[in-house]
């Protein structure tokens, strides 16, 4: 967006027609079925609850960076099984509503919450988006999971004081529950003066070619997150 995303040029009633529709294709669609990639026996079991940038929207199966964790894992020869249940057009308010569901089929030991984006293409108030990231989190640790929160930018179009209070929801949920943190997962895609080049036709869901940049944002804080 923007400073995330990059839609600079797109104006936000198109923006809230594309999330929308993204939405409806994510109810109808398989990806709503978590898939669960590698190996056997994990020591791990990283959940990821996301989005469209996580769930290979645009993209050649196996492409995006949680395809490309799973090669990271077993590259570093870290024993962890990932299940990505991410839809396309989610919101905060969905996932809140799939995590009890998630957390008793998989049972994870870590989960990742990259959600937010599609909540201010919708214009949900901030304080909505922060007190479900807030329950989600809450229901993952009482469910003896680990979280990290995967932080999400709007553009400076949407007025500098809210784009500056939705930033801050991130960083306060993980203060407030001692959780991990990744301040902007497309830090050197969408903050950068060519970053046209790292997204598809929609100026929103960035290419292939930038999803290795942004597992690389989120890999150090998720290593940490590891036991």
């Amino acid at each position: 967006m923007g400073a995330s995303l990059n839609f600079k040029n797109i104006n936000r009633r198109d923006c809230i027609a594309l999330a929308t529709t993204l939405a409806m294709a994510g109810i109808s669609s398989n990806t709503a079925q978590a898939q669960t990639m590698n190996p056997k026996n994990p020591g791990e079991t990283i959940l990821v609850l996301g989005d469209s940038l996580s769930a290979e929207y645009g993209l050649k199966r196996g492409t995006g960076w949680v395809a490309l964790l799973v090669q990271k894992l077993a590259a570093e020869n870290i024993a962890a099984k990932v299940v990505n249940g991410s839809i396309s057009g989610d919101t905060t308010t969905g996932g809140r509503a799939r995590l009890a569901a998630l957390l008793a089929n998989h049972r994870p030991t870590l989960l990742v919450i990259e959600l937010g984006a599609n909540d201010a293409l919708q214009g949900a108030p901030v304080r909505l988006t922060q007190d479900n990231l807030m329950a989600m989190t809450q229901t993952a640790q009482k469910a003896d999971a680990r979280v990290l929160l995967v932080g999400m930018q709007v553009p400076p179009n949407y007025g500098r004081a809210y784009s500056e209070r939705f930033a801050r929801i991130y960083v306060e949920v993980a203060k407030a529950q001692k959780t991990g943190l990744v301040p902007f997962m497309l830090k050197g895609v969408a903050d950068v003066p060519d970053s046209l080049k790292w997204f598809q036709a929609d100026r929103i869901h960035p290419l292939e070619a930038a999803h290795p940049i942004i597992l690389g944002n989120i890999w150090p804080e998720l290593k940490k997150a590891l036991r």
